[in-house]
């Protein structure tokens, strides 16, 4: 496949192309003719046959670059009969710039090699009388055993390799600089839970966690905000990730729950070591290190503890990978004997198990896209039935915490989209249902924060004393702290004037939290961050108003945030509507001119907040003066309900819109250029991306899809692949022709544009993505070769041992983040531009956010 560098090189960064490959190579030939002898077989092998048509010069040539290390010239070359005249025109480049420096050879080592093509096998799918003809229907197989399919993906993982093969080098400074601006060792910030402090820390060098804790020493305060662990009381490691890795002999592993028992003496968790999130539950005693019972495969990861110690309540999947049936399991006992205590016989609800803050309730969730039930029973009586808190009703959802003789319940419906909170007295439920049927549901309960159309009420946290309320208005959260009656009763009602805001000072950014430690803790911790600031944990006393920031994330390698710039821009979408975007770039870095490369990130889907928050990681691309930029568009949740609702079912397309008008509004206030202006999205985010560069290709220069959702319309139709049934209460159920002719109209795969010329895309997979099948993206990059023009690089990258979050290993995942980043550069001709070197350290409180109010450590 040809790819076009977007303007001539000349001078150094000439030569530069072959990253100095080509310096020294004709003194190489003498070198090489010297000792030839007993090399002709490694000469065969990495030209892959072809030095059979070459000449005498040709084949030297060939030789003598391969054996200076520059072997990535005639990587994955196609066989003799290939493309040969391409393969030739690359020798005569390279032999001119042996002599005097020619036209950059990249273009032509690229166009010398053969993408992957896969056959085509027509599939006719009919639905509602109308034909679509899927030529690559077969590239999916539910067992990840057809030898045809894996063939095909490992020769579209080695083109791709081939393609970036120039890049290699490039990838290796990229890991250096992001794993040198990692603390390698390094600790969370302590949990103060039950008479211990339980924190996780990770050893130089590592790639996983420990899990960890310290005893509370006898006569420490109470928790406040200056609480800090004793690090002379000794530790106990509770779990090390790196060696059940090691032990187990894993590629993958991945922690998904891990709960201590209430006496502190029994660890339950769960383990994914194939990438496919069917956890193993296991159960081991603290103070031997021996498992107490027998493991228990095929879960969700989902576990809670009865307050007995003894009994444990855990989810397991069904075919189709939903969660669907609580069981409770005795410790001691066979899983043999284990009773299932709910199943949940709707295929859209999914069913999770969780227990109060005050860790008197466990309750089972029961959730659809739009819908929502808790079933809920006391910890203390685990053999006891669940009881149901308030009855399912269609396109209501609830969620509810607990507080003395009170449960407190925030409530979504058509008429209150952005939720109240309201209140009720348990005694009230503890009958079951039937004590709350008809006019009882309505008096019981007691409105304490009404709806508001402008704001968002996306959670609260409950404990002994107060009440921390998070909501959203004008696209930013906000956290207010209310204190609750001393006598444990329920307030009356609420009031933004009895309450206490926590406020920032960034114009954008990212906030969550929830009460710390145990249930008469007055300390709120709250995760923030933003594009300039670092992930930071700062501990709020909820009856002081003091807060301590307890760590802001050490970014290595001279980090100041006063370098960088953060603004929010608003663009004016197809119908009027204003989308929010976010911005951050370089000072000094960039010019701001038009000519700047930018990349903007984009999600849109299931109410989820896309909100701006910091990576060290990007700091490479910044540092090389792009622009990197959020759209906050519809489909998300960043607005509230009401920018959810007007993004999903038969306003998807809103979506698209808006992030359309995000990229020209950029590019109209000169943040950069169609030429330059990259786009970046994965899973629902991958589904935009495909949208979008069907729309408008020309308004895009790069795209990664990462484990793109693409073929929409083709999966929206089959019950038989996991998340169909749940996700027709998000994108509609095409069985109804309103919404398969809609879909039908964006679909990606569907609506790939016959001889368009895409922007360089890299599109990635996970094969055991339970997710979004690995098929999805491999027939997306199959479609694209055959029908768009392949000017530019059209890449796939399967990662085959691992699913729809990729690699485990924090350093191994950089590795991947290093690709796309030089994808990133390569499509931009960047390969060669160094980083903006750091203008010194700062201290890790430094970093930290600005805030008001009344505080210990200054925000």
């Amino acid at each position: 496949m040809p790819f076009a560098a977007r303007k001539p090189m000349s001078g150094t960064n000439r030569s530069n192309v072959l990253g100095m490959a080509i310096t020294g190579a004709a003194g190489a030939v003498a070198g090489f003719m010297a000792g030839r002898r007993g090399s002709s077989s490694a000469l065969k092998k990495q030209l892959n046959g072809n030095q059979k048509w070459m000449t005498k010069q040709e084949r030297d040539l060939a030789a003598a670059l391969i054996s200076s290390g520059r072997q990535y010239l005639f990587r994955n070359w196609p066989a003799p009969g290939v493309r040969d005249a391409e393969k030739r025109a690359l020798l005569t480049a390279l032999s001119s710039h042996l002599s005097s420096g020619g036209a950059p050879v990249e273009p032509l080592r690229l166009a010398a090699l053969q993408a992957p093509l896969a056959n085509k096998v027509p599939h006719v799918l009919s639905t509602h009388g109308h034909d679509r003809t899927d030529n690559y229907y077969w590239l999916r197989d539910d067992a990840r055993k057809n030898k045809r399919v894996l063939e095909h993906l490992s020769s579209e993982n080695a083109y791709t390799k081939a393609v970036m093969a120039d890049t290699e080098s490039l990838q290796e400074v990229l890991y250096k600089e992001m794993r040198g601006r990692i603390q390698e060792a390094d600790q969370s910030v302590p949990e103060r839970r039950g008479g211990y402090y339980y924190y996780s820390r990770t050893l130089e060098g590592q790639q996983y966690r420990m899990y960890c804790r310290r005893r509370v020493p006898p006569g420490a305060k109470p928790v406040d905000e200056k609480d800090n662990m004793d690090e002379s009381q000794p530790e106990e490691v509770l779990l090390d990730e790196n060696l059940r890795k090691e032990q187990g002999g894993h590629t993958f592993y991945s922690v998904g729950c891990f709960e201590v028992s209430p006496d502190h003496k029994l660890l339950a968790w769960s383990e994914d070591t194939v990438g496919n999130e069917r956890y193993t539950l296991r159960v081991k005693n603290l103070e031997s290190g021996a498992e107490v019972m027998a493991a228990i495969p095929q879960t969700s990861g989902d576990v809670e503890w009865a307050a007995d110690n003894q009994h444990l309540f855990y989810v397991v999947k069904d075919h189709l990978d939903r969660p669907y049936k609580v069981l409770r399991h005795e410790v001691g006992r066979p899983a043999s004997e284990d009773v299932v205590v709910h199943e949940e016989k709707d295929e859209s609800f999914y069913v999770g198990i969780h227990k109060s803050h005050s860790e008197e309730y466990v309750f089972i969730s029961s959730g659809s896209a739009v819908t929502a039930e808790s079933r809920f029973i006391r910890a203390s009586e685990p053999t006891s039935d669940f009881k149901v808190v308030l009855p399912r009703v269609n396109d209501v959802e609830y969620s509810v915490s607990h507080r003395g003789q009170y449960f407190y319940i925030t409530l979504r419906d058509k008429e209150r989209p952005n939720s109240e909170l309201l209140v009720a007295p348990t005694m009230l439920f503890e009958g079951g249902v039937g004590a709350l049927e008809g006019q009882a549901v309505a008096s019981a309960l007691r409105v304490l924060l009404p709806h508001s159309k402008e704001d968002k009420l996306e959670h609260v946290s409950v404990s002994r004393d107060y009440l921390a309320v998070f909501k959203r208005s004008g696209g930013l959260q906000r956290a207010t702290v209310f204190k609750l009656p001393a006598d444990g009763s329920a307030p009356a009602s609420l009031s933004a004037e009895s309450g206490k805001e926590v406020t920032f000072e960034e114009p954008a950014y990212s906030l969550g939290g929830g009460t710390c430690g145990d249930f008469d803790s007055s300390v709120l911790r709250l995760s923030y961050t933003s594009l300039t600031t670092p992930s930071s944990t700062i501990d709020y006393n909820m009856a002081t108003g003091a807060r301590a920031v307890k760590k802001v994330q050490p970014v290595l390698g001279g980090f100041n945030k006063d370098m960088y710039v953060t603004e929010r821009q608003w663009a004016v979408s197809h119908d009027g509507v204003k989308v929010p975007v976010s911005i951050v770039y370089r000072k000094g870095a960039v010019k701001l001119d038009g000519n700047d490369p930018l990349l903007l990130n984009g999600y849109g889907s299931y109410e989820i907040s896309n909100d701006p928050y910091f990576n060290a990681n990007r700091l490479c691309l910044l540092d090389r003066g792009f622009v990197f930029a959020m759209a906050h568009i519809r489909g998300g949740g960043e607005m509230g309900r009401y920018w959810y609702e007007d993004g999903k079912y038969l306003k998807k397309k809103n979506t698209f819109h808006d992030f359309i008008a995000a990229a020209e509004h950029l590019v109209a206030r000169k943040y950069t250029s169609p030429a330059k202006l990259c786009i970046e999205g994965r899973s629902a985010g991958g589904l935009l991306m495909g949208a979008v560069t069907n729309m408008r290709p020309d308004l895009f220069s790069a795209c990664i899809a990462g484990v793109p959702f693409v073929d929409a319309l083709t999966t929206m139709l089959d019950e038989t692949i996991p998340l169909t049934v749940i996700e027709w209460e998000e994108w509609g159920n095409p069985a109804n022709k309103d919404y398969y002719d809609y879909m039908l109209s964006y679909s990606p795969q569907d609506n790939i544009r016959e001889g368009a010329t895409y922007p360089h895309m890299l599109v990635t997979g996970g094969l055991h993505d339970p997710r979004v099948a690995y098929w999805e993206p491999a027939k997306f990059v199959a479609k694209l070769r055959e029908l768009s023009n392949p000017k530019n690089m059209l890449l796939l990258k399967m990662e085959m041992g691992a699913g729809h979050f990729s690699v485990t290993g924090r350093f191994e995942r950089l590795k991947e983040i290093a690709f796309e980043y030089a994808f990133l550069l390569k499509a931009q001709g960047m390969t060669h531009t160094p980083a903006t070197p750091s203008r010194g350290a700062v201290s890790s409180a430094s970093g930290a956010p600005g805030a008001t109010g009344s505080t210990t450590s200054r925000l």
